[in-house]
C-alpha cells in the first residue's frame, strides 16, 4: 500500500499491514525499507520521505527510472549513474507475510546495498508519537518489533532511533491528523554484484514459524496471479486487470473487502459486487460459502449492515433484498438447486418478517404493498451519510431503489421457488401489489420520484437510484415504455466515472467531494460520481435497447489513474472527475468487469437476441 513514487502519502501506506480481528481492523507494521546504494565512498538514498514543514528528503524518487506492474507484482528501478536496482514486493496468500527484493540489475562492479528499517505497530487509522523506545528483540538475521511482528534479512545491523514529524499529505488534504514519528530498527546490508539479489522478509502471526525466502514469495504471487488470470478467463488486459484486483477484495470467510484501506465487510457492497468478484470471475465455489454466511447471520428478516465497529448492525433497508438478487444471479449461473433449496425457506422468512415489520420501521405497507423504512437520525438506504448525527441525505418513506429492490426480490423469490417446485402463490401476489403500487406511485410526468411518502412528502429530484428499476432482472419497470425515459433522464448523471448523485442543476448539488470528513460526507451522495453505478446504468441501457457503446472507456482507463490496476469508490461530480474515496473499492471493480463482461456477451448489440 503506497505510492508510485515511493513517497508514504497517507496513514495507512506500509509495506505491511496486518489483519488484526474483524476484517475492517488493521495495524500497520513494517513502514518502509529505506534503501541506500554505496559505490565506492558514494552513498546514495533511493527512499522519498516528506516531513512536517514540507520538507522532502530523501528524494529517491528523482532517481526513479521506471515503474511497472508484471503479474500482480510491482516493481521499481532507479537508475544511479551506469548503476540500476529494482524492488519487488508480494504478499504471502493465507498468512500476514510480506517479501521484498532488492536486485542489482546492472553495474560496472558490485555495490553495496543498505535497507533502513523503518517501523510502527498502531491502528492503521491512527498515528504513533515517539516517547520512549519501544520494545525490540534481535533474533537471528533481524528482529522482533514489539512482540507484533518480525523482521529477517542479510548483515544485520541494530539501530534505534526515532524519525520524528513524518508528514502524509493526503491526511491533510482529507482534514485528518497528518503526522507522526516512526522507530528505524536498524539496518540491513549486503554486497551485490550484477543479477544478485537481497531479500527481506517481514511477518506477523507465529513469528516462529518463518515464511519462505521474499523471492520465492514473489514468484509464488506471481504464479497465483496467472493462475486467477486464467480461471477468469479475461478478454484483454483490463479484464486481467479487474480479475486480479477483484482477487484482492476476496479474504477468509470468505468475505469481501468494500474497500482499501479504511474500509471492513458491508454486506451491501458484498452482495451487490458479488456477481462481478465471484461469479465473472470463476469462483462461485467460494462465493456459495458467502452467500451460506449471510443467510445464516438473518435476523429478525434482516442481514447486518456491516460489524466493522464490534458488533453487528443492522442499519440497512437494503442489503438484505441484495441477498435475493445474490442467490437468484448464483443459482442462475451455476445450476445450483441446492442452494435454492437451502435459500428458500430462509428467504420466505424474511418476506414474512417485512410484512409484520422489523427494525427502524421496515415493514410493508399495507395500504400499497410497497415498503417503508426509516427512523430519526437513521440513513437505511445506500445514501447513509451523516453529519453531526443528521442523515444528510433524508430518504426515509418509500425510496425508490428499496422499492426496486423489494419487487426484484419478491420475482427472485417467486423464481426460485419454482425451480425446487415450491409453492409461489404468495410471493407472486405480494410482487403483483408491489409492481401496480409503484407504477402507480412513483411514476410521473416528470420521470420516477426519488421518494413518496417520506419526510419531504414526494421527491422528484433526478438521481440513479431509478435506475434500479430498470436494472433488475424482476425490476417493476422491466418491458415497460418507461424504461427508456429512465435511461435518458438519467445520462444527465453520465460522467467518464460513473454516474453522479444528484443532477447538476438540482440546488443541493455539490459538485467536490473533498475537504475534513464533514464537507466530504455533504457531498457524498449530493453529486459525488460513483463508479458501481455503471452496472446498474449499462444494464438499463441493454434493457431499454439504448446503445452503450463507449460508456466503459473512461472507467478502463481509470485503471492506470488512481489505485492502480483498481477501481475508487468515487470521484468529483464536476470535471475532469478526479477520483476521491477509496482507491480501491469492491463494487466500483465487481460492476465494471460485469458491465464489461455482459457487453462483450452481446457483441455489441442493446439487448439480447
Amino acid at each position: 500500500m503506497g505510492t508510485v513514487a515511493g513517497l508514504r502519502t497517507r496513514r495507512y501506506h506500509g509495506l505491511q499491514v496486518v489483519s488484526t480481528g474483524p476484517i475492517g481492523r488493521r495495524n500497520l507494521g513494517l513502514a518502509a525499507l529505506d534503501p541506500s546504494v554505496v559505490v565506492g565512498d558514494a552513498r546514495t538514498r533511493l527512499a522519498t520521505h516528506e516531513w512536517v514543514g514540507g520538507a522532502l528528503d530523501p528524494r529517491g524518487h528523482e532517481l526513479l527510472s521506471s515503474f511497472s506492474i508484471e503479474d500482480g507484482v510491482p516493481r521499481w528501478r532507479w537508475s544511479i549513474g551506469d548503476v540500476v536496482v529494482e524492488r519487488e514486493v508480494a504478499a504471502v496468500h493465507g498468512r500476514p507475510a510480506v517479501g521484498v527484493v532488492h536486485r542489482l540489475v546492472r553495474a560496472p562492479r558490485p555495490v553495496r546495498v543498505e535497507l533502513s528499517v523503518l517501523c510502527t505497530w498502531r491502528d492503521a487509522h491512527g498515528e504513533r508519537f515517539g516517547e520512549k523506545a519501544p520494545s525490540q528483540e534481535e533474533v537471528a538475521g533481524g528482529f522482533v518489533f514489539e512482540q507484533a511482528f518480525r523482521v529477517r534479512g542479510p548483515g544485520w545491523a541494530t539501530g534505534g532511533t526515532w524519525y520524528r514529524g513524518a508528514r502524509y499529505r493526503e491526511e491533510a488534504a482529507r482534514g485528518l491528523p497528518a503526522s507522526e514519528d516512526l522507530w528505524c530498527a536498524g539496518t540491513f546490508s549486503a554486497e551485490l554484484s550484477p543479477g544478485q539479489e537481497m531479500t527481506v522478509e517481514s511477518w506477523s502471526g507465529d513469528l516462529a514459524d518463518p515464511p519462505p525466502d521474499a523471492g520465492q514469495i514473489v514468484a509464488s504471487a506471481r504464479a497465483r496471479a496467472r493462475h486467477l488470470v486464467a480461471a477468469s478467463s479475461p478478454e484483454g488486459l483490463p479484464e486481467e486487470l479487474l480479475a486480479l484486483a477483484a482477487d484482492q477484495m476476496v479474504v477468509e470467510g470468505p468475505a469481501i473487502v468494500a474497500g482499501y484501506p479504511w474500509f471492513g465487510e458491508w454486506s451491501r457492497d458484498s452482495l451487490v459486487a458479488y456477481e462481478g468478484l465471484l461469479l465473472e470471475t470463476g469462483r462461485a465455489e467460494e462465493g456459495r460459502f458467502l452467500l451460506e454466511r449471510e443467510l445464516s447471520s438473518l435476523d429478525q428478516g434482516m442481514v447486518p449492515n456491516t460489524t466493522d465497529f464490534g458488533s453487528p448492525e443492522y442499519t440497512s433497508a437494503d442489503a438484505t433484498l441484495w441477498l435475493f438478487h445474490a442467490i437468484e444471479r448464483h443459482v442462475a449461473s451455476t445450476g445450483d438447486d441446492d442452494l435454492a433449496a437451502l435459500a428458500v425457506p430462509a428467504l420466505e422468512r424474511v418476506v414474512e418478517a417485512h410484512v409484520a415489520g422489523t427494525r427502524h420501521g421496515t415493514s410493508v405497507d399495507p395500504a400499497d404493498g410497497l415498503l417503508l423504512q426509516g427512523e430519526p437520525g437513521l440513513a437505511l438506504t445506500w445514501m447513509d451519510a451523516r453529519v453531526a448525527g443528521r442523515p444528510v441525505t433524508r430518504r426515509s418513506g418509500k425510496a425508490v431503489e428499496i422499492e426496486a429492490l423489494w419487487v426484484n426480490a419478491l420475482g427472485a423469490l417467486g423464481s426460485l421457488q419454482r425451480r425446487i417446485g415450491a409453492a409461489h402463490d404468495a410471493s407472486d401476489r405480494l410482487r403483483t401489489a408491489a409492481t401496480q403500487s409503484f407504477l402507480r406511485r412513483f411514476v410521473s410526468t416528470g420521470g420516477l420520484l426519488d421518494v413518496v411518502d417520506g419526510e419531504l412528502a414526494e421527491s422528484g429530484c433526478l438521481r440513479p437510484n431509478q435506475l434500479l428499476a430498470v436494472s433488475l432482472p424482476h425490476g417493476p419497470l422491466r418491458g415497460r415504455p418507461e424504461a427508456r425515459r429512465v435511461v435518458a433522464d438519467c445520462g444527465a448523471l453520465l460522467t467518464p466515472l460513473g454516474l453522479r448523485s444528484l443532477g447538476p442543476s438540482d440546488p443541493a448539488y455539490r459538485p467536490y467531494h473533498r475537504g475534513d470528513p464533514s464537507s466530504r460526507d455533504l457531498a457524498y451522495h449530493q453529486g459525488t460520481v460513483w463508479p458501481w453505478l455503471i452496472g446498474p446504468y449499462v444494464d438499463a441501457c441493454i434493457e431499454a435497447g439504448v446503445l452503450a457503446g463507449g460508456v466503459l472507456d473512461g472507467l478502463t482507463g481509470h485503471l492506470g489513474d488512481y489505485g492502480l490496476g483498481s477501481v475508487s469508490e468515487t470521484a468529483d461530480g464536476a470535471a475532469p472527475h478526479e477520483a476521491t474515496g477509496c482507491p480501491f473499492q469492491a463494487w466500483s471493480v465487481a460492476e465494471l468487469l460485469r458491465s464489461r463482461r455482459r457487453l462483450g456477451r452481446l457483441g455489441g448489440r442493446s439487448r439480447p437476441t
